[in-house]
C-alpha cells in the first residue's frame, strides 16, 4: 500500500516496479523520479503501450527481459537508461512456479542472445546501466554461487561498461520452525566478491543492487481469520474459516507452508486442552481452498488446539505475497489491512464493499 511505500521512502528503499499500477502507486506515495531518477525501475519481459508512454515521459529506467522490449522502448525513447535482465540458462526456487531461470522460464534475455540485445541498444543509443540476474525465489547457496559466477562471466564477455549489477530477489525467510534464517553476511559476501571482480575488470567502482522484498516484509504480516465450522470427514478433522485462497493464494498456488496458531474468542487457554491434527480450509467453492496442502494439491494437516466456531486462527508470515496476490474470486471483497506501529493500530486499507466490487460492471 501507499502507507508502506511511505515507510520505505523514509528508510531509503527504492522501487522495483513490474506494472504501470505499481509505478503509479509509488508516485502517489511520494517517490519522485525527477528528483531521484533511479528510485523507480520498471522490470518486465513485455511492455504495453500505456506503460511505455509513462516510463518514457518520466525517464524511469527499464530492466528489459526481451529484445523486443528493447526495440519498442528504443523506438519511443531513444537514449533511455536500461538494465538487461539476463537468463543465465539455469534457475532455482522454492517452487517450480518461482523458478525464474533456465529454458522453462519466460524471464530474461537468453544469455546467448545478449549480442542481439546490444545491437538493438546501439541502434537506439540506449544507455546500459547494468546487468540483472534473478534465477528464482528461495535460492540456496549452491545456486547462488552459480549465478554470481554467471554474472561475472556475462559482464566480462559482453564487452560493455556497466554502472551496477543486480542480484535480483530470492532472499527467503524461515517459514517453518527450526529452519535456519538466511546468512546475509554470506549472501552479501558472495555477491560482493562478484562485484569486486567486475570492478577490477572495468577499472572503476560498480554498485550492487538487491531486491529483498520478501526478506523485508514477509514476517511483518499475519492473516487473522475466524473459525466458522468444525467437522469430521471420516478420519480427517476439518476447521473451516472465513478466509480463502482469494485472501492468501500461496498455499493453493505453490503448496507453501504458513505456520498457523489459534486464539480463543472467550480468552480460554487453548494450549492446555487437546491438540488435533487438523485440515484448515476456507469458504470458497473449490476443494483446493485449503491452507494445509503440499505443492500439487496433496492435503495435509497441522497440529492445532481444539477450536470451536467463533475462535480465531492466525496464519503467520503473510506479509509477502499475501494481500498483494489477493483477488475477488467468488465475488468476495478484499480484506482490510491494519498496520501496527509502536503498538498503535491504524487502518491502512479499508474493507472493499460489494458495491465497489460491482462498480465496474455494466448492463
Amino acid at each position: 500500500t501507499r502507507t508502506l511505500f511511505a515507510v520505505s521512502i523514509a528508510q531509503g528503499v527504492k522501487v522495483d516496479s513490474v506494472s504501470l499500477g505499481e509505478i503509479e502507486r509509488a508516485l502517489a506515495a511520494g517517490y519522485d523520479p525527477q528528483t531521484c531518477p533511479d528510485d523507480i525501475v520498471f522490470t518486465a519481459d513485455v511492455i504495453d503501450a500505456a506503460t511505455l508512454a509513462r516510463v518514457s515521459e518520466l525517464h524511469i529506467p527499464v530492466n528489459a527481459g526481451s529484445v523486443d522490449m528493447l526495440t519498442q522502448l528504443g523506438q519511443v525513447s531513444p537514449g533511455h537508461r536500461v538494465w538487461l535482465r539476463v537468463n543465465p540458462g539455469f534457475g532455482h526456487g522454492h517452487s517450480q512456479k518461482t523458478n525464474t531461470g533456465g529454458e522453462n522460464s519466460k524471464h530474461g534475455i537468453w544469455h546467448s542472445d545478449l549480442p542481439a540485445a546490444l545491437a538493438v541498444m546501439q541502434k537506439y543509443r540506449l544507455k546500459l546501466v547494468g546487468i540483472h540476474m534473478h534465477i528464482g525465489s528461495g535460492v540456496d547457496y549452491g545456486h547462488l554461487e552459480q549465478v554470481c559466477g554467471a554474472m561475472v562471466r556475462q559482464v566480462l564477455e559482453c564487452g560493455q561498461d556497466v554502472e551496477a549489477i543486480s542480484a535480483g530477489g530470492g532472499l527467503s525467510i524461515p517459514y517453518r520452525e527450526g529452519e535456519e534464517p538466511v546468512d546475509t553476511r554470506h549472501y552479501y559476501g558472495l555477491w560482493n566478491a562478484a562485484r569486486e571482480q567486475i570492478a577490477r575488470h572495468l577499472g572503476h567502482a560498480v554498485k550492487l543492487e538487491i531486491e529483498p522484498g520478501r526478506f523485508l516484509v514477509a514476517q511483518s504480516g499475519v492473516l487473522v481469520t475466524q473459525v466458522r465450522s468444525v467437522k469430521q470427514m471420516g478420519s480427517r478433522h476439518f476447521v473451516l474459516v472465513d478466509a480463502g485462497f482469494n485472501d492468501l493464494m500461496r498455499p493453493a498456488m505453490y503448496g507453501s507452508y504458513h505456520r498457523i496458531s489459534a486464539l480463543a474468542a472467550d480468552g480460554r487457554a487453548l494450549e492446555n486442552g487437546p491438540w488435533v491434527e487438523t485440515v484448515v480450509a476456507g469458504p470458497l467453492c473449490e476443494s483446493g481452498d485449503v491452507f494445509t496442502q503440499q505443492e500439487g494439491g496433496m492435503v495435509e494437516t497441522c497440529a492445532l488446539p481444539a477450536v470451536i466456531p467463533g475462535d480465531y486462527l492466525v496464519l503467520h508470515d503473510t506479509g509477502a505475497y499475501g494481500a498483494s496476490m489477493s483477488s475477488n474470486y467468488n465475488s468476495r471483497p478484499l480484506l482490510p489491512e491494519v498496520l501496527f506501529d509502536n503498538g498503535q493500530a491504524r487502518l491502512i486499507r479499508r474493507r472493499q464493499t460489494i458495491e465497489e466490487l460491482l462498480a465496474l460492471e455494466m448492463l
